[in-house]
């Protein structure tokens, strides 16, 4: 679920720091950048690990503070595909089941992964698992709240960057605004379409 990841970058140190110790102040500022940012391709970063080196600071023209090129390793929340994680299923739509893990909410599972055969509830808005036994179907809920285990099958890394306008946006630019949708720069996606994952109430003794 986590992993270190060797980083490389400048940091800039402004001149009210220097009385401090420089890696303190170091530590301090790659927090203030990294910490619970998404970086392309690489995950969630939560803290610094360490610092494993440091090359000379330079102070340039018309700048009163100092830059220093600083090697290091950042702990990231990167899960591998196959991996097993338990969350809280914090909303359901027709595009799956959305789940949280405390720190982290851009997980989905999308119907087709979900345990079969299932059909969204329109009137109480969550997924249902119809279960099969000799006695008939059983509806079992997935309501809101409830803990849930699930493998990671795929993630997704959109580069959130601006950009400028296009020229077709250029030229509507008079029509009313849309809202538009906000992307998740960085999504898990999730199954649980085997025997063990779903509910944990599912396959514990009450």
């Amino acid at each position: 679920m986590f992993v270190l990841v060797e980083m490389t970058d400048t940091v800039r140190i402004p001149p009210w720091q220097f009385e401090r110790k420089l890696n303190d102040s170091i530590a301090e500022e790659l927090n203030k950048k990294l910490a619970n940012k998404v970086v392309y391709n690489v995950g969630l970063c939560i803290c610094l690990y360490d610092i494993t080196k440091l090359e000379d600071s330079y102070i340039f023209p018309g700048d009163g503070a100092s830059h220093t090129k600083v090697h290091f390793r950042y702990v990231v929340f990167h899960p591998f595909l196959d991996e097993i994680l338990v969350g809280q299923i914090k909303s359901c739509s027709q595009d799956g089941v959305h789940v949280s893990i405390g720190f982290f909410d851009d997980i989905v599972i999308p119907p087709e992964s979900l345990q079969q055969p299932a059909k969204f509830d329109e009137a109480e808005q969550v997924w249902v698992w119809e279960y099969e036994t000799e006695e008939g179907a059983h509806d079992l809920y997935m309501d809101i709240g409830e803990e849930i285990r699930f493998r990671v099958v795929d993630e997704t890394f959109v580069d959130t960057s601006p950009t400028g306008p296009s020229s077709a946006e250029a030229s509507t630019s008079n029509a009313p605004e849309e809202v538009q949708k906000k992307e998740a720069p960085y999504t898990l996606v999730g199954s649980m379409s085997e025997p063990g994952l779903g509910l944990l109430s599912w396959w514990t003794n009450s």
